[in-house]
C-alpha cells in the first residue's frame, strides 16, 4: 500500500452488498483491487466491487472498502479481517462497518438504517484461533463495547442533523450463503436479535482486539424468511442498497466531519 501512497486515513469505512457509491465521491483516490494485494482473493459477492480504496472525503483523509471479503466464498477467518486490520495499520483508529441485512424485528421496515449496539456471533468461526499475535492484541479480548458507545452517540447526531432516522439494534452474524429459514429467523429474534447478516461479526472482533474503535450500521433490506410470505432474494437486497445508499452516506459524512 505504501508503495501507492502515503496518505494516514483517520477513519476506515467498510461498504456492504449495494453501499459501495460513497467510494466515487472521494478526492484523489487511489484504488486498488484485492486482488493486486498479496494474498488477497478477488471478491466474488455481488455488489461487491472489491477495491481498497485511499482517499478524502469532505477533506478527511479516509480508507474504504468497496466490498469485502466473506466467509462462504471459502475464505479463512484470519484472511477475512486482514482488510480491517490494514485500515488500522495505515493509520484509521477507528471503522465504520456497513452492512446489507435482514429484518429480524418486525418493526424495522425495508429501507431501515439500524446502528449496530451488540451483535451475536453465529458463524461458529473467529478469526482469533490459534497462536496469539501478541503485538497486535491481547489473548483473550474484551467485548464488552465492541461497538464503542461514543461513536454511537455521534452517529445518532449526525443522523438528527441529516434528518435521517437511524433505529438501533442487535445484529446477527452467521456463516451463509443461505438464506434464513423461516424457523431461525423466529429462534434468532427470540435470541435478541434485529437484523440478521453473512458479514461484520468477524471483522467487529479483529477491530477491538487490535485496539480499533468500531461503529456499525445495517441497511434492513428486507423483512426475514417467513414474515412478507415471499421468497428472498439478492437483487432486492441490492435494489434496497441503491436506495438507501445516499441517506447512509450524508449520515457517514456528518459523522466524518464531527469526528473529534
Amino acid at each position: 500500500m505504501r508503495s501507492r501512497t502515503n496518505l494516514v486515513p483517520r477513519l476506515g469505512i467498510v461498504l456492504g452488498s449495494g453501499l459501495g457509491g460513497l467510494a466515487d465521491e472521494l478526492a484523489g483516490p487511489v484504488a486498488i483491487p484485492f486482488d493486486e494485494l498479496p494474498g488477497w482473493p478477488a471478491a466474488t459477492a455481488p455488489g461487491h466491487v472489491g477495491r481498497l480504496i485511499l482517499g478524502r472525503l469532505d477533506g478527511v483523509p479516509v480508507a474504504m472498502l468497496q466490498g469485502r471479503l466473506h466467509l462462504y466464498e471459502g475464505n479463512d477467518p484470519g484472511l477475512v479481517v486482514q482488510p480491517v486490520l490494514l485500515m488500522g495499520r495505515l493509520g484509521a483508529s477507528t471503522v465504520v462497518l456497513t452492512n446489507a441485512a435482514g429484518g429480524l424485528n418486525p418493526a424495522y421496515a425495508a429501507g431501515t438504517l439500524m446502528l449496530i449496539a451488540d451483535h451475536i456471533n453465529l458463524t461458529g468461526r473467529t478469526p482469533l484461533l490459534g497462536p496469539n499475535a501478541d503485538e497486535i492484541g491481547p489473548r483473550f479480548p474484551d467485548l464488552t463495547d465492541v461497538y464503542a458507545p461514543a461513536n454511537r452517540e455521534r452517529l445518532h447526531a449526525a443522523a438528527e442533523a441529516e434528518g435521517t432516522s437511524l433505529e438501533e439494534g442487535i445484529y446477527v452474524g452467521l456463516l451463509g450463503p443461505t438464506y434464513e429459514t423461516p424457523a431461525e429467523v423466529r429462534m434468532f429474534r427470540g435470541l435478541g436479535g434485529d437484523a440478521v447478516g453473512m458479514s461484520t461479526v468477524l471483522e467487529a472482533i479483529a477491530c477491538r482486539w487490535a485496539g480499533i474503535e468500531v461503529a456499525g450500521i445495517s441497511l434492513v433490506t428486507n423483512p426475514g424468511a417467513g414474515y412478507s410470505g415471499e421468497p428472498l432474494n439478492h437483487e432486492e437486497v441490492l435494489a434496497a442498497g441503491a436506495a438507501a445508499g445516499p441517506r447512509l452516506a450524508r449520515v457517514i459524512r456528518r459523522f466524518l466531519r464531527e469526528l473529534p
